[in-house]
């Protein structure tokens, strides 16, 4: 299900994402799961069947991925949170992705009239940054890269993704990584598991910069180039939608003929306090509004972070259908002149 660069009169192929695990499980658990330092990696142990649904919510609403619910799952988290051992804990990594496959499983039953082969969803396996197992904040602006050795983050991130990988994930998601030098990290270490792929999205504090002040464009080229035979596409996620466009414009413009694939799946907008939660809702503009924009700027996998549902998803699949019929349209008749002032 990797995207293209389309040929003749196909547009570029499309992936949708789905959205905020945690947002989308509160609609079953009915527990608060912001600020817990598990986040939502603690469902895995305490309800694993909710955990099932809320995957299942995204494929029906048009996603073709699921995420697995580890971004901040980890050996020492479970240990530390959950007074498992260590083997219990991998062995909860494990469930993740098998909670993920059933659910895809049940969908595909559900849906097997209208599923093609060829389109069957992915499993994908979360891997979060260094910074969120230390619950200190330090993960929204990367400041422990300044402090933790190179080989610590290593060797804290390398039993969740051979977990994930042995567990049979389809690709995996190094998501949210504030900083070059855990990102450069991840690249390397990938190559330790030469059969998998994987996308790098980085967690951005404006429309230039990734969280530790570093230049998201430098960096994500730099990542790309470093692994091209693993990556599947950089990008961002986690952060406001309105950072997306400046963030990713002219990302290729140097390389016309041979684009490096680009992925977005930010925040809804909305600010986090900790005092007293998500804030400001009623001042962002929904995450499907900007989607066709992103789309032209190049962007081949699409879909949201916190705080947005599956009724997320199903808007932006629709402004992905949108895009394809005007591209289709532009192509075929490409002096007509489209309104889309009512898009």
């Amino acid at each position: 299900m990797t995207p293209t660069n389309g040929v003749g009169p196909e547009p570029p192929q499309i992936v949708v994402l789905d959205g905020g695990f945690s947002t989308q499980l509160s609609c079953h658990v009915g527990h608060v799961i912001d600020g817990d330092p598990l986040w939502s990696a603690r469902f895995l142990y305490t309800h694993p069947e909710e955990v099932v649904n809320t995957h299942l919510d995204f494929l029906r609403a048009g996603a073709d991925l699921v995420i697995t619910n580890t971004y901040q799952a980890s050996v020492e988290g479970f240990v530390e949170h959950l007074g498992v051992t260590a083997e219990q804990a991998v062995e909860l990594i494990a469930r993740a992705v098998q909670l993920a496959k059933r659910a895809r499983d049940q969908y595909l039953e559900e849906y097997q009239d209208y599923v093609q082969d060829d389109r069957i969803p992915l499993i994908v396996g979360s891997v979060g940054p260094y910074g969120a197992h230390l619950h200190d904040g330090s993960e929204y602006d990367g400041s422990y890269a300044d402090t933790t050795p190179v080989e610590t983050m290593r060797a804290w991130h390398r039993p969740r993704i051979q977990a994930l990988v042995e567990a049979g994930v389809d690709l995996l998601a190094l998501e949210t990584i504030p900083c070059q030098e855990e990102a450069e990290m991840l690249c390397d270490l990938l190559r330790e598991f030469p059969h998998i792929k994987a996308w790098i999205a980085f967690s951005c504090k404006d429309n230039q910069s990734i969280a530790h002040g570093e230049s998201f464009q430098k960096v994500a080229k730099k990542c790309w180039e470093s692994n091209p035979d693993q990556l599947v596409a950089v990008g961002v996620n986690c952060c406001a939608p309105s950072f997306v466009s400046n963030l990713v414009k002219g990302f290729n413009d140097d390389r016309p003929h041979d684009p490096i694939p680009l992925i977005v799946y930010p925040n809804s907008g909305e600010k986090y306090n900790p005092q007293i939660g998500w804030i400001d809702r009623d001042k962002c503009e929904a995450v499907e509004v900007f989607v066709q924009e992103w789309l032209e700027l190049g962007v081949r996998y699409v879909g949201g972070c916190c705080r947005t549902y599956a009724a997320d998803v199903s808007r932006i699949r629709n402004q992905v259908h949108c895009w394809r019929d005007r591209w289709r349209f532009q192509a075929k008749y490409p002096d007509a002149q489209l309104n889309t002032a009512s898009e």
